[in-house]
């Protein structure tokens, strides 16, 4: 029997990882690429952060599984093996490629022709790969899983950017975006986008060198899946947690000091739980600090801590935040009726809820000692209609948001904002302004299965203003008017093109009676007409249009857009 064992665990870059002439691979049975913006936006300031103030910045540990090194397999090249951190690992290559995009744009803009295109070889061969030298295409030193390698080799590796990707699955659709997020990071940066040299420089000196891992190599066997879960168990959030707790009571004096911060300790742990205790953290910071970074965290605590009354004083704050953070979530939680909140301050908390609006967090924890139920209730109000507007709408990164939101947050505690009028002029620079949030409602696009809350939010609030009575969301079920899966008949009216597109756009969507919905399925337009004309709901009988083609999605949706502008609206 072959023995497992942990063959080594250090400390490397980036650069080292890639730049050593081995060869990596995601296995066939691990996660599609699943990062988002949220994520991509967190990196790429953490490695701003870590260029501007020329300090490593730790990734956190990566796990992989290498073959014995007599091995034959070996020997003849295979690649080691990611079992954790290939989320990090892709986005970094794929950044890597978007640099090597941008050193494109300037080549074919004549800046520096020749030596951005020997920078680019560089960067290719140290990086990201070699050419084949029968084909002549470029294979990069990391292979993704069987699902997402044929897009990443085909359409990022070997820079097929100016291709249509329409029909790709939702992992390659987010490869596709993470590169399409740094190309435009890196072409509006005023440092990095005329610039070549300084480009080059921000992939071999800040992102090679400063963003720093643990590896941990694992020989062949189950060991390293073992290591695997045992990592992501516990979790980073753990991990601050329990520096936190051990720093705090290293400070604490005498047994009457140990039990009072074990009290609420214990209240905070119960409360939040500890896989969140890193979000309650930072957004119990950002009351009272400046651009809090999740990696800085502890550091940040630590800075503000001393001595052991303020380690009490602390305890004691996370302690009494803690119910308001975790009832922030839940409209339902007790904490609103205990506190006389009505109806509508749940409602609005269940929509940031739906929104993902949490950066919105920190101002409703500021706010929440400070503001009378009254101003509470329509400070609240303010936040939900400019998180729609700016993030489910606009789509816009959650970063600008977060920090505006983090500045509202310190104004409020230090006593400069009273009101909520005060609040919305201290955002007013991420409020989305009614002709471009009307152009942007025009051609939302939500996929009713992975946003079925959103989706009908949305369509209660439409009809809402339409007929003017509220329908609860529980009521109706969301009809696809050109059906999920189209039978011919439909694919003749659209386009292989247009079918795709269409499907779940908004206008395309409709509030209708369950048994009425499941009756109808995939049947023609003509037919569903005469159902919807029938139906209690004001926006779906009247879709009375004499067909259903991607032109009539778009005029009901453009419909759809004026409607929303008045929905959704602060009025100061």
């Amino acid at each position: 029997m072959a023995t497992h064992r942990l063959l080594d665990t250090r400390t490397t870059s980036f650069g080292e990882l890639l730049g050593n002439g081995r060869r990596y691979q995601v296995p066939t049975f691990q996660r599609d690429y699943a990062w988002t913006e949220e994520n991509w936006e967190e990196l790429w300031q953490d490695i701003l952060t870590s260029y501007e103030m020329e300090e490593p910045h730790f990734m956190g540990a990566i796990v992989t599984q290498i073959p014995h090194k007599t091995a034959i397999s070996f020997r003849k090249g295979n690649r080691i093996l990611i079992v954790d951190g290939q989320q990090r690992l892709t986005t970094l290559s794929i950044l890597v490629i978007a640099v090597i995009y941008q050193l494109q744009v300037l080549i074919n803009e004549e800046c520096e022709p020749e030596a951005n295109r020997e920078r680019q070889e560089i960067l290719r061969r140290t990086y990201l790969g070699d050419r084949d030298p029968g084909s002549l295409r470029y294979s990069s030193k990391l292979a993704l899983n069987e699902n997402d390698d044929g897009f990443y080799q085909n359409n990022l590796v070997n820079l097929r950017v100016n291709q249509d990707v329409y029909g790709v699955t939702t992992s390659e659709r987010k490869l596709w975006q993470s590169f399409q997020y740094f190309s435009r990071q890196l072409a509006v940066h005023p440092v990095f986008s005329r610039d070549g040299s300084l480009l080059a420089t921000l992939l071999t000196d800040t992102v090679a060198k400063q963003l720093v891992f643990i590896q941990i190599s694992i020989e062949d066997g189950s060991n390293a899946y073992v290591l695997f879960e045992t990592l992501n168990s516990r979790g980073v959030e753990l991990g601050i947690a329990d520096l936190l707790k051990n720093y705090i009571f290293s400070l604490l004096k005498g047994p009457v000091d140990h039990a009072a911060g074990r009290y609420d300790w214990q209240k905070i742990v119960r409360t939040v739980g500890m896989t969140k205790f890193s979000d309650f953290l930072k957004c119990y910071l950002s009351m009272r600090t400046h651009n809090v970074r999740q990696a800085r965290l502890f550091k940040a605590t630590r800075e503000s801590i001393q001595d052991a009354a303020q380690a009490l004083d602390l305890l004691s704050s996370l302690s009494q935040y803690s119910e308001l953070y975790v009832a922030l979530s839940d409209e339902n939680d007790d904490f609103w009726l205990r506190y006389n909140h009505g109806k509508l301050t749940r409602e609005y908390v269940r929509q940031l809820g739906i929104f993902k609006a949490f950066q919105t967090y920190p101002v409703l924890m500021a706010a929440f000692s400070r503001f009378d139920e009254n101003k509470f209730e329509k400070l609240l109000k303010v936040l939900t209609v400019l998180a729609f507007r700016y993030l489910v709408v606009g789509g816009l990164t959650p970063h600008d948001l977060e920090k505006n939101c983090n500045l509202l947050a310190i104004d409020i505690s230090e006593g400069r904002v009273k009101s909520p009028r005060a609040a919305y002029e201290r955002l007013a620079s991420v409020y989305v302004q009614d002709e471009k949030f009307q152009q942007d409602f025009s051609v939302l696009i939500l996929e009713n299965q992975r946003q079925k809350k959103l989706v009908k939010y949305i369509l209660r609030q439409l009809e809402r203003y339409e007929s003017g009575r509220d329908i609860p969301e529980e009521s109706f079920s969301v009809e696809h008017i050109l059906p999920q899966n189209p039978n011919e008949a439909w694919q003749q009216t659209f386009s292989k093109t247009n079918l795709s597109r269409s499907i779940y756009r908004l206008g395309n969507l409709t509030p209708l009676e369950a048994n009425l919905n499941s009756a109808l399925g995939r049947a023609d337009f003509s037919r569903k007409r005469v159902v919807f004309a029938k139906s209690v709901y004001a926006m779906t009988r009247e879709l009375q249009y004499d067909e259903w083609t991607a032109n009539a999605i778009t005029f009901r949706q453009e419909e759809m857009a004026k409607q929303a502008v008045k929905i959704w609206r602060i009025d100061y």
